[in-house]
């Protein structure tokens, strides 16, 4: 593919993307990953700048964006509600169009969509979704090049998550596994299922790349996974549904025997972090030998480096 029309795009949901792009992403992931643990210097973001919106509390994206864009030369600008009138004193779209007068490019996270999707529409610059309630690229992103890393290619590998099937990595997942062939396996109680104009979407989506999708309610369903993936039951913003979501989900743990249902020696345990050890996962299982949820935390840095480079035209 050309490069070159990756240029000014924005990331909002893996929807708008094909597969050839996305490998081209990973592709770029992997080279800087390389560059890092060759320690080599580079400056590639000088002269550019990053305004870093968040509604929400972060740990990872926003180490990875401000260290991504930092380490390059760039200017991350740390946003939050209390430092603009985001929403406030100010429309969205009049933040956006100052926003794009003064940034090279805007990264989001926060509640609604459609804010992420407002930003982008009227600020004239690239604008990443970091996290909203909907969906969650960046993290699924550095989750499939975790996956490659134990063993090539993702198409063809079986992808189990098992939880909340509406939450936002969950979405995610399936749409970017529909999107590269890996077939994706959703284990979650039937009142949790992801909506199904999402699902018809990410069907069609497979139906092209050769990916089977399944969304089940039967954790024996685990045989045969490469990964198995997981998140806390309730997300930022839904503590008020924490013990129905308890109620729900209690059988969905991931713990050892779990684990042990893959029949595969060689099956990964992923998490997007933070984790609540002894709710969605036991300590043994995340603190054990089948965990990259570490590895998960770092590749984030990567991806989101090489989605700016793509993206900037760096």
């Amino acid at each position: 593919m050309d490069p070159t029309t990756l240029k000014g795009r924005s990331l909002l949901t893996w929807l708008d993307y094909t597969a050839e792009e996305i490998r081209y992403f990973l592709d770029v992931s992997k080279q800087v990953k390389a560059e890092s643990q060759r320690h080599e210097v580079h400056r590639r973001f000088e002269g550019k700048t990053l305004a870093l919106l968040f509604e929400k509390r972060s740990t990872r994206t926003r180490c990875a964006f401000e260290t991504a864009f930092g380490e390059e030369g760039g200017h991350p600008v740390f946003l939050s509600t209390a430092d603009i009138q985001l929403g406030a004193k100010e429309s969205i779209e009049d933040t956006a169009r100052v926003l794009g007068r003064m940034f090279s490019a805007i990264q989001f996270r926060g509640f609604k969509q459609a804010t992420v999707e407002t930003l982008a529409r009227y600020s004239g610059v690239p604008v990443y979704n970091g996290l909203t309630d909907a969906f969650h690229p960046t993290q699924v992103l550095a989750d499939i090049q975790t996956l490659e890393e134990q063993g090539g290619s993702a198409a063809g590998k079986k992808l189990c998550f098992v939880g909340d099937g509406r939450n936002n990595v969950a979405r995610s997942l399936m749409v970017i596994c529909a999107k590269l062939g890996l077939h994706f396996t959703l284990i979650t109680p039937p009142a949790l299922n992801p909506d199904p104009e999402l699902t018809a979407r990410c069907t069609g989506a497979a139906q092209v790349s050769g990916a089977h999708l399944r969304v089940t309610q039967d954790t024996a369903e685990v045989e045969g996974a490469h990964a198995v993936y997981t998140d806390v039951w309730a997300s930022m913003g839904e503590e008020a549904k924490k013990e129905e979501r308890l109620r729900l989900l209690r059988p969905y743990q991931v713990n050892q025997a779990l684990m042990d249902k893959t029949g595969c020696k060689d099956s990964i345990f992923l998490h997007c972090l933070p984790a609540i050890k002894g709710e969605e996962v036991t300590a043994d299982v995340i603190d054990g030998p089948q965990s990259r949820a570490w590895d998960q935390a770092e590749n984030r840095k990567h991806t989101i480096k090489a989605l700016l480079l793509a993206t900037l035209g760096c």
